[in-house]
């Protein structure tokens, strides 16, 4: 990582990974650092410090290489990644004195690694296999449980995920993306193999005809998308994060932010979480005006009603230690399918690329 050249104080985060997918090394950002003082105090301490980390007094916020430029927000729409934009328009950036701006198109991935993005908001488990190749990034917390499920027919041809050994199922996005991990955790929890099933991207709009036309048998959506259609008996919901037990509790999305500008700019990301954050409560609260905040704003379309059960379905206020739990959770099943291929831990995990910038569970209640 890049080292501080404006800032005369700051904490060096610093770790070494001992393994990953390609056997790369790679230092990270530590999550020892416990005790970030707020963001308008003077100085930054430190209840204990590991071999290679420093306490320098002094360090502002003006001091950080990145103040008085926007923190930029990877977002292509939706509902799920919603909350950082709902916070932009309801004034949480800028009280805390931070602005941000969007950039879309590309994936958030590819933007995070690049640092042509700072954050953004994404399916937990998709991004373990490309941090662990190298990508440069951390996760500071969680955003919300639910939102995609698979789907079949209506017909009573495919009744659970052992009638799809064999077949082919069918998503929007690319292979290796979100939709793919989440049903090659649908399926590893139901013990079959990854190679058992088939995966097909497709596009959305011909997602229902690829169904009945029989190209694909199953297909991974978006709760609000899938609903007219289980409404008017098309399709039928076999497997799902959002309502299923072994799923239903655990962290789907989490906000991801580029490790440099972590490192370099400790309070502005710390600043940049709490509002976050502190927006996914109010959503908890409030789903049919968070709703209308995505639409009005050209964030969301399709059902705005569908839209606003989703929102409701959602548990917005997980924790840090429920967004921690779920990466053990992924790392190790991504082991067992042989996905990754590391000596490392989940808790080694953990701790190179865990990072909640001195926030605590405690600090929202």
């Amino acid at each position: 990582m890049k080292k501080l050249h404006k800032v005369i104080a700051s904490i060096l985060f610093a770790s070494l990974i001992t393994g990953c997918v390609q056997n790369n090394d790679k230092s990270k950002v530590n999550n020892d650092n416990k005790n970030i003082e707020n963001s308008t105090n003077d100085n930054i301490k430190e209840d204990s410090l590991n071999a290679g980390e420093l306490i320098i007094d002094n360090h502002k916020i003006e001091d950080e290489p990145r103040y008085g430029t926007p923190i930029v927000i990877s977002y292509n729409g939706g509902i799920c990644a919603g909350a950082p934009n709902i916070a932009d328009i309801r004034g949480e950036f800028k009280k805390r004195g931070i602005e941000v701006e969007y950039v879309s198109g590309e994936s958030n991935v590819d933007a995070l690694g690049t640092g042509k993005a700072d954050a953004s908001v994404g399916h937990i488990t998709k991004f373990i296999p490309p941090t662990l190749n190298g990508v440069n990034m951390i996760f500071t917390s969680g955003a919300h449980t639910g939102c995609k499920s698979l789907y079949v027919l209506d017909n009573r041809k495919i009744e659970s995920t052992k009638d799809l050994v064999g077949k082919t199922v069918g998503f929007p996005e690319p292979i290796g993306a979100s939709d793919q991990n989440i049903a090659l955790r649908f399926f590893h929890k139901d013990n079959i193999g990854v190679d058992e099933v088939k995966y097909k991207q497709v596009e959305l709009s011909a997602i229902i005809q690829s169904l009945e036309k029989g190209e694909i048998q199953g297909a991974i959506l978006t709760d609000e998308y899938a609903d007219k259609f289980l409404k008017d008996g098309t399709l039928k919901r076999i497997r799902s994060l959002t309502w299923d037990d072994d799923f239903k509790n655990e962290t789907c999305c989490v906000n991801a932010m580029n490790a440099d500008f972590v490192e370099e700019n400790p309070l502005m990301a710390k600043l940049y979480n709490e509002a976050v954050i502190e927006t996914q409560i109010w959503i908890e609260e409030h789903p049919e005006e968070a709703a209308k905040i995505l639409y009005d704003n050209n964030w969301a379309s399709g059902d705005f009603d569908a839209s606003v059960r989703m929102l409701d379905s959602y548990n917005w206020n997980v924790t840090f230690e429920n967004t921690s739990n779920t990466f053990k959770t992924g790392f190790n099943e991504y082991k067992e399918m042989g996905i990754i291929k590391t000596e490392m831990n989940s808790d080694e995990f953990l701790k190179n690329y865990w990072q909640t910038i001195g926030l605590e569970d405690s600090d929202f209640k």
